[in-house]
Protein backbone atom coordinates (compact mmCIF):
# COMPACT_ATOMS: atom_id res chain seq x y z
CA UNK A 1 0.00 0.00 0.00
CA UNK A 2 1.24 3.42 -0.58
CA UNK A 3 2.88 5.48 2.01
CA UNK A 4 -0.14 8.05 2.95
CA UNK A 5 2.89 10.87 3.03
CA UNK A 6 3.39 10.11 -0.87
CA UNK A 7 0.14 9.56 -1.87
CA UNK A 8 -0.37 12.90 -4.90
CA UNK A 9 -3.82 14.19 -5.81
CA UNK A 10 -3.47 12.63 -9.33
CA UNK A 11 -2.79 9.30 -8.12
CA UNK A 12 -6.03 9.09 -5.79
CA UNK A 13 -8.06 10.41 -8.95
CA UNK A 14 -6.35 7.79 -11.40
CA UNK A 15 -7.24 4.60 -8.86
CA UNK A 16 -11.21 5.79 -8.38
CA UNK A 17 -12.50 8.53 -10.41
CA UNK A 18 -15.30 9.27 -8.10
CA UNK A 19 -12.37 10.84 -5.75
CA UNK A 20 -12.61 13.28 -8.03
CA UNK A 21 -15.86 14.80 -6.70
CA UNK A 22 -14.13 15.31 -3.67
CA UNK A 23 -11.52 17.34 -5.24
CA UNK A 24 -13.79 19.69 -7.04
CA UNK A 25 -15.65 20.04 -3.86
CA UNK A 26 -12.29 21.81 -2.16
CA UNK A 27 -11.74 23.43 -5.00
CA UNK A 28 -8.33 20.95 -5.55
CA UNK A 29 -6.73 20.52 -9.07
CA UNK A 30 -6.02 17.09 -9.28
CA UNK A 31 -5.33 17.85 -12.95
CA UNK A 32 -2.72 19.83 -13.91
CA UNK A 33 -1.53 19.68 -10.86
CA UNK A 34 -2.26 16.38 -10.20
CA UNK A 35 1.65 15.52 -9.09
CA UNK A 36 1.14 17.69 -5.95
CA UNK A 37 1.08 15.51 -2.93
CA UNK A 38 -2.02 15.16 -0.65
CA UNK A 39 -0.82 16.93 2.02
CA UNK A 40 0.57 19.92 0.22
CA UNK A 41 -3.05 20.35 -1.47
CA UNK A 42 -4.65 19.66 1.96
CA UNK A 43 -2.82 22.38 3.21
CA UNK A 44 -3.04 25.39 0.41
CA UNK A 45 -6.90 25.02 0.83
CA UNK A 46 -6.73 24.50 5.16
CA UNK A 47 -8.46 20.78 4.65
CA UNK A 48 -7.23 18.48 6.92
CA UNK A 49 -6.10 15.47 4.77
CA UNK A 50 -7.51 12.44 6.62
CA UNK A 51 -11.04 14.45 6.27
CA UNK A 52 -10.60 14.25 2.34
CA UNK A 53 -9.60 10.66 2.94
CA UNK A 54 -12.81 9.81 5.12
CA UNK A 55 -14.64 11.30 2.54
CA UNK A 56 -13.01 9.65 0.06
CA UNK A 57 -13.38 6.60 1.27
CA UNK A 58 -17.10 6.94 2.19
CA UNK A 59 -17.73 7.17 -1.66
CA UNK A 60 -20.41 4.82 -2.29
CA UNK A 61 -18.77 1.72 -4.59
CA UNK A 62 -19.83 2.24 -7.92
CA UNK A 63 -19.94 -1.71 -9.46
CA UNK A 64 -21.59 -0.88 -12.94
CA UNK A 65 -19.34 2.17 -14.23
CA UNK A 66 -16.67 0.40 -16.34
CA UNK A 67 -15.58 3.89 -17.76
CA UNK A 68 -14.61 4.46 -13.90
CA UNK A 69 -11.36 2.07 -14.22
CA UNK A 70 -9.85 3.88 -16.72
CA UNK A 71 -6.35 3.14 -14.59
CA UNK A 72 -6.85 -0.73 -15.72
CA UNK A 73 -7.52 -0.15 -19.45
CA UNK A 74 -5.26 -0.87 -22.50
CA UNK A 75 -3.77 2.54 -23.37
CA UNK A 76 -4.68 1.93 -26.75
CA UNK A 77 -8.74 2.14 -25.59
CA UNK A 78 -7.71 4.94 -23.26
CA UNK A 79 -6.25 7.04 -26.05
CA UNK A 80 -9.35 6.43 -28.64
CA UNK A 81 -11.57 7.18 -25.66
CA UNK A 82 -9.76 10.50 -25.07
CA UNK A 83 -10.06 11.36 -28.71
CA UNK A 84 -14.11 10.03 -29.63
CA UNK A 85 -15.19 11.71 -26.02
CA UNK A 86 -12.94 14.83 -24.87
CA UNK A 87 -11.34 16.09 -28.47
CA UNK A 88 -14.57 15.35 -30.13
CA UNK A 89 -16.87 17.63 -27.08
CA UNK A 90 -14.35 20.31 -26.70
CA UNK A 91 -14.12 20.29 -31.25
CA UNK A 92 -18.06 20.63 -31.24
CA UNK A 93 -18.60 23.11 -28.14
CA UNK A 94 -16.07 25.59 -28.45
CA UNK A 95 -17.44 27.40 -31.76
CA UNK A 96 -21.04 27.49 -30.07
CA UNK A 97 -19.73 28.54 -26.37
CA UNK A 98 -17.43 31.13 -28.13
CA UNK A 99 -20.40 32.61 -30.34
CA UNK A 100 -22.88 32.87 -26.67
CA UNK A 101 -19.94 35.34 -25.25
CA UNK A 102 -19.56 36.94 -28.18
CA UNK A 103 -23.49 37.66 -28.09
CA UNK A 104 -23.30 38.58 -24.26
CA UNK A 105 -20.30 41.53 -24.41
CA UNK A 106 -22.29 43.17 -27.35
CA UNK A 107 -25.42 42.77 -25.08
CA UNK A 108 -23.89 43.21 -21.86
CA UNK A 109 -20.12 44.05 -22.15
CA UNK A 110 -20.15 47.53 -20.89
CA UNK A 111 -22.26 46.94 -17.58
CA UNK A 112 -20.31 43.79 -17.26
CA UNK A 113 -16.40 44.74 -18.36
CA UNK A 114 -15.23 41.24 -16.87
CA UNK A 115 -17.72 39.45 -19.66
CA UNK A 116 -14.91 40.62 -22.60
CA UNK A 117 -12.25 39.13 -20.68
CA UNK A 118 -13.69 36.34 -20.18
CA UNK A 119 -14.67 35.60 -23.63
CA UNK A 120 -11.02 36.69 -25.09
CA UNK A 121 -9.75 34.02 -22.45
CA UNK A 122 -11.94 31.45 -24.15
CA UNK A 123 -11.40 32.66 -27.38
CA UNK A 124 -7.34 31.98 -26.94
CA UNK A 125 -8.11 28.68 -25.06
CA UNK A 126 -10.24 27.77 -28.14
CA UNK A 127 -7.28 28.21 -30.55
CA UNK A 128 -4.61 26.89 -28.37
CA UNK A 129 -6.76 23.80 -27.84
CA UNK A 130 -7.27 23.11 -31.45
CA UNK A 131 -3.77 22.98 -31.96
CA UNK A 132 -2.89 21.07 -29.04
CA UNK A 133 -5.86 18.19 -29.73
CA UNK A 134 -4.40 17.98 -33.58
CA UNK A 135 -0.62 17.04 -32.23
CA UNK A 136 -1.95 14.37 -29.74
CA UNK A 137 -4.34 12.85 -32.59
CA UNK A 138 -1.67 12.72 -35.34
CA UNK A 139 1.68 12.44 -33.12
CA UNK A 140 1.00 11.12 -29.66
CA UNK A 141 -1.51 8.65 -29.50
CA UNK A 142 -0.86 6.77 -32.92
CA UNK A 143 2.40 6.61 -30.99
CA UNK A 144 0.83 5.16 -28.31
CA UNK A 145 -1.32 3.13 -29.92
CA UNK A 146 1.47 1.50 -31.96
CA UNK A 147 3.52 0.76 -28.48
CA UNK A 148 0.66 -1.19 -27.10
CA UNK A 149 0.13 -3.13 -29.85
CA UNK A 150 3.63 -4.00 -30.39
CA UNK A 151 3.67 -5.09 -26.55
CA UNK A 152 0.53 -7.43 -27.37
CA UNK A 153 2.36 -8.66 -30.14
CA UNK A 154 5.74 -8.80 -28.92
CA UNK A 155 7.15 -7.22 -31.83
CA UNK A 156 9.62 -4.06 -32.40
CA UNK A 157 8.74 -0.85 -33.55
CA UNK A 158 10.91 2.01 -34.23
CA UNK A 159 11.39 5.02 -32.31
CA UNK A 160 9.57 8.19 -33.46
CA UNK A 161 11.23 10.86 -35.19
CA UNK A 162 11.20 13.41 -32.48
CA UNK A 163 13.07 10.41 -30.54
CA UNK A 164 11.76 9.53 -26.78
CA UNK A 165 7.56 10.19 -26.49
CA UNK A 166 8.61 12.19 -23.79
CA UNK A 167 9.59 15.46 -25.76
CA UNK A 168 5.98 15.95 -27.16
CA UNK A 169 4.24 14.48 -23.85
CA UNK A 170 6.29 17.54 -22.15
CA UNK A 171 5.36 19.86 -24.63
CA UNK A 172 1.42 18.47 -23.88
CA UNK A 173 1.78 18.66 -20.23
CA UNK A 174 2.93 22.35 -20.54
CA UNK A 175 0.43 23.14 -22.28
CA UNK A 176 -2.04 21.89 -20.08
CA UNK A 177 -0.64 24.04 -17.11
CA UNK A 178 -1.32 27.43 -19.48
CA UNK A 179 -5.37 26.23 -20.31
CA UNK A 180 -5.44 25.49 -16.39
CA UNK A 181 -4.38 29.02 -15.65
CA UNK A 182 -6.99 30.86 -18.25
CA UNK A 183 -9.47 28.69 -16.47
CA UNK A 184 -8.66 29.42 -13.31
CA UNK A 185 -8.66 33.41 -14.56
CA UNK A 186 -12.01 32.85 -15.78
CA UNK A 187 -13.63 31.12 -12.43
CA UNK A 188 -12.19 33.96 -10.88
CA UNK A 189 -14.21 36.96 -13.38
CA UNK A 190 -16.81 34.97 -13.43
CA UNK A 191 -17.11 34.56 -9.78
CA UNK A 192 -17.28 30.81 -10.22
CA UNK A 193 -19.98 31.02 -12.82
CA UNK A 194 -22.46 33.00 -10.75
CA UNK A 195 -24.40 35.17 -13.17
CA UNK A 196 -25.83 38.57 -11.94
CA UNK A 197 -29.43 38.93 -10.67
CA UNK A 198 -30.53 40.72 -14.10
CA UNK A 199 -28.82 38.58 -16.20
CA UNK A 200 -30.39 37.14 -19.52
CA UNK A 201 -31.10 33.14 -20.65
CA UNK A 202 -28.03 33.73 -22.90
CA UNK A 203 -25.78 34.98 -20.44
CA UNK A 204 -26.84 32.24 -17.91
CA UNK A 205 -26.14 29.58 -20.62
CA UNK A 206 -22.94 30.91 -21.25
CA UNK A 207 -21.66 30.74 -18.06
CA UNK A 208 -23.39 27.22 -17.42
CA UNK A 209 -21.67 25.86 -20.67
CA UNK A 210 -18.15 26.85 -19.15
CA UNK A 211 -18.38 25.29 -16.25
CA UNK A 212 -19.36 22.31 -18.27
CA UNK A 213 -16.66 22.86 -20.39
CA UNK A 214 -14.41 23.21 -17.69
CA UNK A 215 -15.72 19.75 -15.81
CA UNK A 216 -14.88 18.04 -19.01
CA UNK A 217 -11.39 19.89 -19.27
CA UNK A 218 -10.44 18.25 -16.05
CA UNK A 219 -10.95 15.21 -16.24
CA UNK A 220 -9.68 15.44 -20.22
CA UNK A 221 -6.47 16.66 -18.50
CA UNK A 222 -6.65 14.20 -15.48
CA UNK A 223 -6.82 11.04 -18.18
CA UNK A 224 -3.80 12.20 -19.95
CA UNK A 225 -1.38 13.45 -17.09
CA UNK A 226 -1.58 11.03 -14.72
CA UNK A 227 -3.24 8.27 -16.35
CA UNK A 228 -1.90 7.94 -20.07
CA UNK A 229 1.34 9.83 -20.45
CA UNK A 230 3.10 8.29 -17.35
CA UNK A 231 1.88 4.73 -18.73
CA UNK A 232 2.80 5.37 -21.94
CA UNK A 233 6.59 6.65 -20.82
CA UNK A 234 7.06 3.53 -18.58
CA UNK A 235 5.74 1.06 -21.72
CA UNK A 236 8.39 2.91 -24.39
CA UNK A 237 10.97 2.03 -21.77
CA UNK A 238 9.92 -1.45 -21.27
CA UNK A 239 10.32 -1.56 -25.22
CA UNK A 240 13.28 -0.24 -25.29
CA UNK A 241 15.00 -1.90 -23.12
CA UNK A 242 13.85 -5.14 -25.00
CA UNK A 243 15.01 -4.10 -28.26
CA UNK A 244 18.80 -3.30 -26.49
CA UNK A 245 18.92 -6.42 -24.72
CA UNK A 246 17.96 -8.74 -28.10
Amino acid sequence: MTNRDDLTVGSIVAQDWHAAAIFEKYNIDFCCNGGTKLSQACAAVNMDQFVILDEIAALPKQTDDSEAEYNLWELDRLAEYIENKHHKYATNVMPLLLAYLNKICLMHGQRYPELVKIRDLFREMAHELVVHMKKEEFMIFPFIKKMTESQRQKINIPLPTYGSVKNPISIMMNDHEAEGARLREIVFLSNNYTPPQDACNTYRLSYSMLQKFEQDLHKHIHLENNILFPKALELEKKLVDLMNSD
